[in-house]
């Protein structure tokens, strides 16, 4: 792609256009925060139409921040870009809250090791005995930090108060409990148990917007609900599968990383194009074929 975006993210370029942006799904892929040299095909149009369908989906509850996936509606030169069908959005500008809106319905990952250890996940006492993957006995809004560099920091509600104020607060774990539990209800109807994700959003005037991506398998723990089983480890819809890879590698998680296997590129792309066939499947038919062909 010819154009230079205004800033870049792990897997994300952005445009900066005035009152909107335009948002550039890469098929860049990072791991422990750093990105890797390997791409993975089709990655950044997958997640791309992953949030606008769950955008379309979840806008009764709150309104998004997306204006058009079609480029014939993007300015000029933009219009005329060929990398950019299928992996980017125009979307609203907004003041971006500094804070990821995290909602757990099952026990797992960073979660279930603060749990082993305190019976608490973010400040928020759960019962005891409860083991990996099993269902709380209702969604948990655990916050965190938005970090630029580095690691997220949980929030415990007293921090997350603090920071975006009262009001605000009360505001996003509500809105963020109602989307989980929207989304979850969807989902499972597909085979498909969300047990965990992040939500950002942003103000535009006194206007909350749900912004950048939304319940992909990037910000999200997809698992197959035929092959949950409480007390084991369900393989993910995401990129755990090169995670595994690189632990087994013996890479210590600093620059540079190791090069990919074509196999363990190929498993992750089929994780992430498996992920959308259950959840949004007219969307797959049309999206992969495109991808593919």
């Amino acid at each position: 792609m010819g154009l230079h975006p205004t800033s870049t993210g792990k897997v994300r370029d952005l445009f900066d256009l005035g009152d909107r942006l335009l948002i550039v799904a890469c098929d860049r892929i990072s791991a422990y925060d750093v990105v890797l040299d390997d791409l993975i095909p089709g990655k950044g149009a997958i997640l791309t139409r992953m949030s606008v369908e769950w955008c379309r989906i979840l806008a009764g509850i709150v309104p998004h921040h997306v204006i058009s996936t079609d480029p014939s509606d993007f300015p000029p030169p933009f219009d005329r870009e060929p990398a950019l069908p299928g992996r980017s959005m125009l979307v609203h500008k907004a003041r971006r809250l500094d804070v990821e809106c995290i909602v757990r319905g099952y026990l797992a990952g960073s979660a279930w090791r603060e749990y082993q250890q305190t019976e608490s996940v973010s400040g928020l006492r759960l019962p005891a005995g409860l083991r990996c993957a099993e269902r709380l006995a209702h969604p948990i809004f655990t916050p965190s930090t938005k970090a630029v560099g580095g690691h997220d920091m949980n929030l415990e509600p007293e921090e997350f108060r603090r920071l975006v104020g009262g009001d605000v607060a009360a505001r996003l774990a509500a809105v963020s409990v109602a989307l989980y539990e929207h989304a979850a209800r969807q989902a499972l109807e597909r085979g498909i148990i969300i047990a965990d994700t992040k939500f950002e959003f942003g103000f535009q005037g006194d206007r909350l917007l749900l912004i950048d991506e939304v319940l992909s398998p990037d910000s999200s723990r997809f698992w197959a609900a035929d092959a949950c089983q409480t007390g084991r480890v369900p393989q993910s819809f995401d990129k755990q599968d090169l995670r595994d890879w690189l632990d087994a590698s013996g890479w210590n998680h600093a620059p540079p990383p190791p090069r990919l296997p074509a196999e363990v590129v190929r498993r992750t792309a089929e994780r992430y194009g498996e992920a959308l066939r259950r959840l949004f499947p007219l969307a797959a038919v049309e999206l992969l074929g495109k991808e593919t062909a």
